[in-house]
């Protein structure tokens, strides 16, 4: 049966909240080569901590379903066992927000950030697991009554290709060896979690992602009809490590507007 995907604008929660890899703030797996200075911190972002709301409400007239939401694990658990109640009580908000636009919700719990005290090479240790599967059901816990549904990794490869292209934590080049051995761990993490049938029946299985300066692939995936989701990255650039190349509102002043791009 063909299905119609959803049509979800991406909030990429480290690269537009702001307040990361600063002092006194939550520290993820980028820090390191922030402090180094090879890489620049997002700093306040487009604050979307505090303005999700003044974004979000543009998403209903720029066509779209609903929205992807990246939770961030380095602002729900700063400190390992430390869950800060604050965060959690904000995303629900967010979310909330988001449903009274009528707006659909899937939650990413992991992206490209991680928090600092998992380490570089967070996904080659067996150690991380348990870990891993406590933040999961912890977001799902907290959020499913509001969210739709939910994603456990946004892109395997952002994660793998550190190994690989140096284009993220753990910084390595050609070191193939090693993101195979991740590659298992990744497997063997999300099969724990689809062993859950509390949570499995939450989860996004086919998605695709288009960049907001690219919409031609929109219209294509749609008439293909074998994908849940098309996630389009995203609301807005934002900065540091993990900004987009583009996004689907600017900023202008304490506000914020729509940029024609046509799907």
């Amino acid at each position: 049966m063909t299905i119609k995907p959803r049509l979800l604008a991406t909030v990429e929660g480290y690269a537009v909240e702001g307040g990361y890899d600063e002092p006194f703030a939550p520290t993820t797996c980028f820090a390191p080569a922030i402090s180094l200075g090879h890489r620049e911190a997002p700093g306040e972002a487009a604050n979307l901590w505090r303005d999700f709301e003044l974004a979000v409400r543009h998403v209903p007239e720029l066509g779209f379903d609903g929205i992807r939401l990246s939770v961030e694990w380095a602002r729900i658990e700063p400190r390992q066992g430390q869950i800060d109640e604050v965060a959690l009580a904000r995303y629900r908000e967010m979310i909330a927000f988001a449903k009274s636009l009528h707006l659909h919700v899937t939650v990413v719990i992991i992206d490209q950030a991680w928090p600092a005290w998992l380490g570089q090479e967070a996904w080659l240790l067996p150690w991380v697991v348990p870990h891993f599967v406590e933040h999961v059901k912890r977001v799902v816990h907290e959020f499913s009554g509001l969210a739709d549904n939910f994603i456990l990794f946004a892109n395997w490869a952002h994660l793998l290709n550190g190994f690989t292209e140096m284009s993220g934590p753990p910084w390595r080049r050609r070191a193939t060896d090693d993101a195979y051995r991740a590659q298992v761990q990744l497997r063997k993490m999300t099969d724990l979690i689809l062993q859950d049938d509390s949570i499995a029946p939450l989860l996004v299985n086919e998605w695709y992602v288009v960049d907001a300066d690219d919409l031609k692939g929109v219209a294509m995936v749609r008439a293909e009809g074998n994908r849940e989701e098309i996630h389009v990255r995203s609301i807005l650039e934002g900065f540091g490590p993990t900004k987009c190349n583009a996004g689907l509102l600017a900023r202008a002043g304490e506000d914020f507007y729509p940029i024609s791009r046509g799907a």
